[in-house]
């Protein structure tokens, strides 16, 4: 939709919130870095220093805001390593917080990175990947503001259609007159009559939209079928498989910009649709015209490079285990990529350079076997704040299932109450499950709250695959029927292991 948007024909946008409207600037001024961890409280149990960490460093960039212009270059973000277990709240936290002050996100894995020279992605894609991610977030904020005079406009053009065609019976091009016969066409001495002819063809044209609007706005028309021009665009990349270490979509991408400066002006084709879904169609070319998509991507990188936040996952994966050369000959040379990123760098994308000197990272590692100062040193002087994240206690887990505005069982009682079923968790029940899961990392491999997951699911398994035929059942889940379905699997060992 973006790439549509952006070759679409330039049109005149109506007034919309700029570099310095509420839309495009991280709403922070109302939030202190207590307000910021009593959010993240919400969904996140425990974990207080984590929470804390991100939440002075999101302060520090709208303190940096305030700061004269040359002392606020000065300024660096602090970027943070967490360190603790899978499945504590790593991931949860960066994400959270970003959505919290509406700052492009996004999270990769530094094993899907190779050094330069092997096949595989580069670290610049983190940057070209966190523009499009601005690009589509700021785009589709731009719309949501038009969309009410987008659906307006749309309506009016649909009862210019639908008028004519109705009339005239012969289709008009989306709603705008074709022209006119010419003066030269038309016999002298009947344009009196002529004259008169049109005014009446006119005055009945405008009963009929004004009639024909009515019921579009009563929804009167909506299985009614009219002819309308669509775009033609071609947004699947087909089948692209990887070559020369691009992914299919760096070589769709790359494709499409070379065939930008080339490729002839898409031609319109007309399409026989419904009401409704010319309604949508029109609704979608409204609003793509009313954007301005130039002041999109300008606004967008500039959101990138004051406030985008990279959570840079598995980062002690790319230390080699043995100290030598081996089948991870390129971990160090991943860390030695992202150190230009890390520290401040101009990286060119398809929307022109983009700077990475005040992109907040985040990253984050296990480090089971191996420690942050293994990390090459360059790389660990560019996340000063270090903080580490506890396991997860029997009672974190119970807190996991009762706490949070997105509870397991809380979402799991909504899920099942679309089949009209009730679903009940009681105190024992929650406690048992959080039990059996703390029983169960302590015996196999610790993932933290994710073992919540494959409990919840094997207790609920049956009901969930009966909820169509037990429609109005009030089900109760205690301790025993927590531990009917689960506690032997639990206590075995072996069980556990591929069951649990």
């Amino acid at each position: 939709m973006v790439d549509a948007a952006r070759r679409s024909t330039s049109a005149p946008s109506v007034p919309r919130a700029g570099l310095d409207g509420a839309v495009d600037r991280p709403i922070m001024e109302n939030l202190t870095p207590a307000q910021i961890v009593a959010e993240l409280d919400k969904y996140i149990i425990g974990q207080t220093d984590a929470k804390r960490a991100v939440a002075v460093a999101l302060r520090n960039r709208y303190r940096r805001q305030l700061l004269p212009e040359e002392m606020r270059q000065e300024v660096m973000p602090k970027n943070i390593l967490m360190i603790g277990p899978t499945g504590v709240g790593k991931t949860e936290i960066a994400r959270r917080v970003a959505k919290l002050v509406e700052a492009p996100f996004l999270k990769v894995e530094a094993t899907k990175f190779t050094e330069v020279g092997y096949v595989g992605r580069d670290v610049e894609s983190i940057v070209r990947d966190l523009v499009e991610v601005a690009i589509s977030m700021l785009h589709g904020q731009r719309l949501e503001q038009v969309k009410d005079e987008a659906a307006r406009a749309a309506a009016q053009r649909l009862a210019d259609l639908l008028a004519e065609q109705l009339i005239d019976k012969k289709p008009a091009k989306n709603g705008r007159k074709s022209a006119a016969a010419t003066d030269a066409e038309v016999n002298p001495a009947d344009a009196a009559a002529l004259h008169r002819q049109e005014a009446a063809s006119e005055r009945r044209l405008q009963r009929e939209r004004k009639r024909l609007l009515q019921l579009l706005n009563d929804d009167a028309l909506e299985e009614e079928t009219v002819e309308i021009d669509i775009e033609s665009d071609y947004d699947d990349a087909g089948g692209f498989e990887d070559f020369g270490g691009m992914t299919p979509e760096d070589l769709y991408d790359a494709f499409h910009d070379f065939l930008d400066g080339y490729a002839s002006p898409r031609r319109a084709g007309r399409r026989r649709v419904s009401v409704r879904e010319a309604r949508r169609i029109l609704t979608q070319q409204e609003a793509n015209r009313l954007v301005d998509f130039d002041a999109v991507v300008e606004a967008a990188i500039k959101r990138v490079e004051e406030a985008a936040v990279v959570f840079l996952d598995e980062i002690d994966k790319t230390i080699s285990s043995n100290g030598e050369f081996g089948a991870d000959v390129s971990g160090e040379g991943v860390q030695r990529d992202l150190l230009p990123i890390v520290e401040g760098s101009v990286v060119m994308t398809r929307y022109g350079p983009v700077k990475s000197d005040h992109v907040l990272f985040i990253a984050a590692g296990s480090f089971h076997n191996t420690r942050p100062s293994d990390l090459i040193p360059e790389l660990q002087g560019r996340f000063p704040i270090r903080v580490e994240l506890n396991s997860l206690t029997e009672d974190d887990l119970y807190a996991i299932l009762t706490e949070p505005q997105n509870a397991l069982t809380k979402q799991y009682v909504a899920l099942l109450g679309t089949e009209q079923v009730t679903l009940v968790f009681v105190e024992s029940a929650m406690r048992e499950m959080a039990r059996l899961a703390t029983q169960v990392n302590s015996g196999t491999e610790d993932i933290g709250a994710r073992r919540l997951h494959t409990i919840i699911e094997k207790v609920l398994e049956e009901v969930s695959f009966d909820a169509a035929t037990r429609t109005g059942e009030t089900v109760t889940v205690d301790a025993a029927f927590v531990a009917d379905r689960v506690g032997e699997v639990a206590a075995d060992e072996d069980l556990s292991n591929f069951i649990l």
